[in-house]
């Protein structure tokens, strides 16, 4: 059980945690002004279905210019590849969320020092729905891992009530800290006995469909988005998430695990194994993830041998 101690002064982690919170809100803003402007900028990475737009590559230099600003000595990990150059002021972020920097560190975290995390971050999560529409699919993503564990996350939904008429208030922000809580967002679990899997909307396989077949679901749903699908199974949407292949990064992972675990649940891979976040692993989560609110071990228990030794650790 954690103690929770409030300092006098914010810890660096309650404080990195309240800057990821409005940095995550601004990036929220430049997803929506690059769509309102309607030139999206779109590049192919490896092939037609991995995408950048000049969302990612504009919502990467705000987050990590805006960190390392503030904490200079954060290893901080962005899924694009960007030349070193002069980033705009107004892409700066420079503003703490009031309501964070009130709460109490977890007393296991209240030494860490800013050269012992590394972040991980995702800009864009679900680039390929957002050129195409699917506004709902996208997230951001802020990950914070101490020790090669995933600790605490931030993530923006920029497109969350899209549908929900003029005076709905458009995006949303949810964070978490594993020891104190995950915030933002209803809590919702499946009812009991019902099998709902979400899962990859266009990187299916024999693999991954194997896979979800042998669990006998009572429904799939296939979506983009890592953060769109842990959102799914903390509002009660899906009872599991499965993707039985290489292809999902850590920072797809690093923060959405966060809040999962941050209200009981759990993300591992296909095999079981918990993932490590430390800076020098590999990038690749390579075995898969399986990640549940409850009943992981349903899950895991008939994920099929042949899908197990296809996808090595």
């Amino acid at each position: 059980m954690s103690v929770l101690i409030m300092a006098s002064s914010p810890t660096v982690l309650i404080r990195l945690v309240a800057s990821a919170y409005s940095i995550a809100q601004k990036a929220g803003v430049i997803v929506r002004n690059v769509m309102a402007g309607g030139d999206l900028g779109i590049v192919e990475k490896t092939s037609s279905i991995d995408l950048q737009t000049k969302a990612d590559r504009l919502v990467q230099m705000s987050i990590c210019s805006s960190l390392a600003q503030k904490f200079p000595k954060l290893t901080i990990i962005g899924e694009e590849d960007l030349p070193a150059q002069e980033v705009d002021q107004e892409l700066i972020e420079d503003g703490q969320w009031e309501e964070i920097l009130k709460k109490p560190c977890p007393t296991q975290y209240s030494a860490i020092k800013e050269e012992d995390l590394v972040v991980w971050v995702d800009p864009l999560d679900g680039t390929k729905e957002y050129t195409e529409g699917l506004l709902d699919n996208v997230t951001v993503l802020i990950g914070i891992a101490y020790e090669g564990k995933a600790i605490a996350g931030v993530i923006n939904q920029p497109y969350y009530n899209y549908q929900a008429g003029a005076d709905a208030v458009l995006g949303r922000t949810i964070w978490g800290i594993l020891g104190l809580g995950a915030f933002g967002f209803q809590l919702n679990e499946v009812p009991d006995g019902k099998h709902i899997i979400t899962t990859t909307r266009s990187h299916s396989s024999k693999l991954v469909n194997d896979c979800i077949s042998a669990m006998n679901p009572d429904n799939v749903l296939r979506v983009g988005g890592a953060g769109n699908k842990i959102i799914q199974l903390i509002e009660g949407k899906a009872s599991a998430y499965v993707f039985a292949s290489p292809g999902c990064k850590k920072w797809d992972t690093c923060a959405p695990e966060v809040i999962l675990h941050a209200v009981g649940g759990k993300l591992t891979d296909i095999h079981g194994n918990t993932l490590q976040y430390h800076k020098e692993v590999k990038h690749m989560n390579s075995a898969g993830v399986l990640a549940t609110l409850r009943n992981h071990d349903y899950y895991a228990s008939r994920v099929p041998e042949t899908v197990k030794k296809a996808l090595v650790p």
